[in-house]
């Protein structure tokens, strides 16, 4: 039964013998790297990187649903990737127009 399984993995269309599998699985480096900058001040954030980075995710995800076989795997990491870079963003908005630091009120001088 294991073995069964195995071998159809092995021999998938989209499985280890492919660059179709093996493209999406580095790419999950990316999902991990967005995921440790979550640890860094929201000023570092770059929103043209993350935009981009959301776009490509959404793009894939959609493309890895079309095209035969469907790839599960790109879909999986696409789209954890345009969530990442979502969460990215809304940090970086929270801090820039949500925040009250720096907005300190004068006192009115006698």
């Amino acid at each position: 039964m294991a073995a069964s399984r195995f071998q159809a993995f092995w021999n998938h269309p989209a499985g280890p013998k492919t660059i179709h599998f093996w493209a999406p699985t580095f790419k999950w480096g990316i999902n991990m790297a967005n995921l440790i900058d979550c640890t860094k001040p929201p000023e570092e954030i770059s929103y043209p990187q993350q935009v981009g980075l959301g776009c490509s995710g959404l793009i894939w995800a959609r493309y890895s649903m079309v095209i035969t076989p469907k790839n599960w795997n790109l879909f999986g990491v696409s789209s954890t990737l345009a969530g990442t870079c979502v969460y990215q963003i809304a940090r970086k908005i929270r801090k820039d127009y949500f925040s009250d630091e720096g907005t300190a009120v004068m006192a009115p001088v006698d």
